[in-house]
């Protein structure tokens, strides 16, 4: 039985590899759809959300009945309920990145930003691609602890240059409607989003071998006052 539920828990692991891969891919094609006006990459993003929403649903499947069925206890338990809502947060992060490709579909064939923000926002695109990546790898390597250092931690870079559109799309000196504003604001969210929902499966990571609760990790990583 000990050995039916070991291959079950690293089933579910490759699951979750499975479907953070699909992020990761949806956050590239988004990044270049918003940079690029691409129509295409656009809609393969939504292709890739639903795959990976389909994904989730078995994922999480397989995740309740391994509770409901095999009664784990300590590390194994701690190991599906951080599978669980690990799933949630790559679903969020499929749902996220479709809904950044959507400005791109309602707004072509124009650019989703002018050229003073596409700018920016292709950083935070390449930064937030790479956050996803990062999810990959620390997943993939749940079944041998990793330490601290390697697990998916807040990208200072990342959260200054979305504050920074944020600034520029406040100013008075604007120069453009204030629909556009309005949308690009939700666009750089979705993105902040995005990270958040990065960070926090590392922490999930870290709970699963550590046993802290994400409560104290993000404490623990919260500058002094």
């Amino acid at each position: 039985m000990r050995t039916k539920f070991s291959s079950e828990l690293a089933a579910l692991t490759r699951e979750l590899g499975r479907l953070a891969g699909l992020a990761h891919e949806a956050a590239e094609r988004v990044a270049l759809a918003v940079t690029e006006t691409d129509l295409t990459a656009a809609y393969e993003v939504f292709a890739l959300d639903e795959k990976l929403q389909e994904k989730y649903g078995a994922c999480e499947n397989r995740a309740v009945i391994l509770l409901a069925l095999e009664a784990p206890v300590a590390r194994d338990l701690r190991h599906v309920v951080s599978a669980i809502q690990i799933a949630d947060d790559l679903s969020q992060l499929g749902w996220l990145t479709s809904s950044i490709a959507d400005s791109v579909v309602r707004r072509y064939p124009h650019p989703v930003a002018p050229p003073e923000i596409i700018t920016p926002l292709a950083e935070i695109g390449r930064l937030t691609t790479i956050l996803a990546a990062r999810v990959v790898d620390v997943i993939v390597a749940t079944g041998h602890p990793i330490p601290d250092a390697e697990l998916v931690v807040p990208d200072p870079a990342l959260a200054h240059t979305c504050q920074r559109v944020l600034q520029l799309l406040a100013s008075p000196e604007w120069p453009h409607h204030s629909a556009m504003a309005v949308d690009l604001a939700l666009l750089v969210h979705h993105y902040e989003r995005c990270a958040e929902h990065c960070v926090r499966i590392g922490r999930l990571i870290r709970f699963f071998h550590t046993g802290i609760p994400l409560s104290a990790q993000a404490s623990a990583e919260s500058p002094p006052a």
